[in-house]
């Protein structure tokens, strides 16, 4: 049986309460979900691994991906894994 993990997402929004989501899968099911995200990350920065074979590889990739995405924005997200 794969171990599942939680990943928490909080978008910090100028003004406004931040929203935060949680999201729960085994590391292929998270990197499926995110995968838009990784990808857009990828395509700013090829040093960003759209499949990444850790969750702690995972979550580095998934921020590093938010920051490329939203460089010129006022929103910013973080990630962070659930124990």
């Amino acid at each position: 049986m794969a171990k599942t993990y939680k990943i928490r997402t909080t978008k910090t929004r100028m003004m406004r309460e931040p929203s935060v989501n949680e999201h729960e899968g085994t590391l292929e099911e998270l990197i499926s979900y995110y995968s838009y995200t990784l990808e857009i990350g990828n395509s700013w920065n090829k040093k960003i691994n759209r499949n990444p074979k850790t969750i702690k590889s995972f979550v580095s990739n998934l921020q590093k991906s938010y920051e490329e995405k939203e460089a010129q924005c006022y929103d910013r997200t973080s990630v962070e894994l659930v124990a």
